[in-house]
């Protein structure tokens, strides 16, 4: 019988899912898939790879029909596969993705029954995100009751920013009452900083910004391996333009919306979360993919936005390190889009940051001259993995 420890990502439409040896380094998932169609009143589908991205499975699971999927019936179908394609083994730990632990949450921490009540507390915090993870952990705590189940927190990793960098220009009593920056990504960053860790002894105390380019964007600066600054801040609408959120945005737009085109705050919150950033500039399309496939006006502009944007929050990370020593593209965008790195290194070459084109171009690791003043490296996330890790500290596991 072989212990493994199951991840859990769960989202408003998908459970995403990986399941790892306990007794193995922890780097590579044996399995991972995902099950859509949650909430949609659509069929539910179950997609399985293996490591090596072969495709195991995938197959619709229902059929359209009147009452939604819940993520119950979503785990069931999770579980009902693992038991066939793993029927000698036994998961041993759960670790569950949540996208917001606010001030109480600095870790992760095994779930109980007090931590899940406080982790609900913080659904005013991010009422898109919490509500779906706690649906997750509700329908695997169910299925797998005598285990230990570990919440890892997207917010945990930017505890260590100095205080001054948690605070808006607001009255303390807001502060107080939770109104701060909290900074998200942090399973990505800290899945960054960790391979860093692993590679030169310099990497311990470098100066680094992590630019994570995705549908979900953002920027950290990192020294001696913890997060310092980040672009991201209440919320994950802020800092750089999104997929379909809006970024940095004067809060004064907000009440021009309100008071002048007499617009709810539901109304608002679906603007500026699902019809603006790449999408609402280019008309065009979400994906990154799209638009520099289009000849639209649009979808120029949108990746010119883009780019000018990285540029601008990359000297504020920059300058909150007080300088520079790598910068580290990840993300979807961030480890496949080699245009787009070439633009944003061409960019900052007032750093004295300097493009190595045809490393860029053939994707290799590291895409900057040996005279650049900044490494520049392509690495790819595994939040999947820090997961993992973070489950198996619970069982004081060696790959832990």
């Amino acid at each position: 019988m072989s212990d493994l420890i199951l991840t859990i990502n769960a989202g408003s439409s998908s459970i995403k899912f990986a399941l790892f040896a306990a007794d193995r380094d922890g780097s590579t998932p044996t399995l991972r898939g995902q099950v859509e169609g949650l909430g949609l009143g659509a069929a539910l589908s179950l997609k399985i790879s293996d490591s090596s991205g072969t495709t195991l499975h995938d197959a619709a699971l229902s059929g359209k029909g009147k009452s939604a999927p819940t993520h119950v019936e979503a785990m069931a179908a999770i579980l009902s596969w693992l038991a066939q394609a793993e029927p000698n083994g036994r998961v041993v730990a759960v670790g569950h993705r949540v996208v917001h632990g606010g001030s109480i949450f600095t870790g992760p921490v095994i779930i109980n029954d007090q931590v899940l009540a406080e982790i609900a507390s913080l659904e005013k915090f991010a009422p898109l995100h919490q509500p779906h993870n706690l649906a997750g952990i509700r329908a695997a705590r169910a299925a797998f009751a005598n285990i230990p189940h570990v919440g890892c927190f997207d917010t945990a990793f930017h505890h260590t920013q100095p205080e001054l960098n948690k605070h808006f220009a607001l009255p303390q009593s807001l502060y107080d009452a939770g109104v701060r920056r909290y900074g998200f990504h942090g399973l990505s960053y800290e899945s960054i900083a960790a391979q860093l860790a692993g590679t030169t002894p310099q990497s311990a105390t470098a100066r680094v910004v992590v630019a994570h380019l995705g549908n979900g964007a953002s920027m950290c600066a990192i020294r001696d391996g913890q997060s310092v600054a980040t672009t991201m801040s209440f919320s994950p609408l802020d800092g750089l333009p999104m997929g379909t959120r809006c970024g940095r945005l004067d809060a004064a737009v907000v009440l021009h919306l309100l008071q002048h085109h007499q617009r709810s705050a539901d109304e608002i919150s679906q603007l500026l979360n699902r019809e603006s950033g790449l999408l609402g500039l280019s008309g065009v399309s979400s994906d990154m993919r799209a638009l520099q496939a289009s000849t639209m006006p649009g979808a120029r502009m949108a990746i010119d936005y883009f780019v000018e944007h990285i540029l601008r929050e990359l000297a504020g990370m920059v300058a909150a390190l007080r300088g520079i020593d790598r910068l580290v593209f990840t993300g979807g965008i961030g480890e496949n889009d080699a245009a787009l790195r070439e633009r944003v290194m061409i960019g900052a070459s007032w750093l004295g940051i300097r493009l190595d084109a045809d490393a860029n171009r053939a994707g290799r690791e590291r895409i900057s001259t040996p005279d650049s003043t900044a490494d520049v490296l392509v690495l790819r996330t595994n939040e999947e993995s820090m997961i993992a890790r973070h489950a198996a500290r619970a069982l004081g596991s060696r790959f832990a």
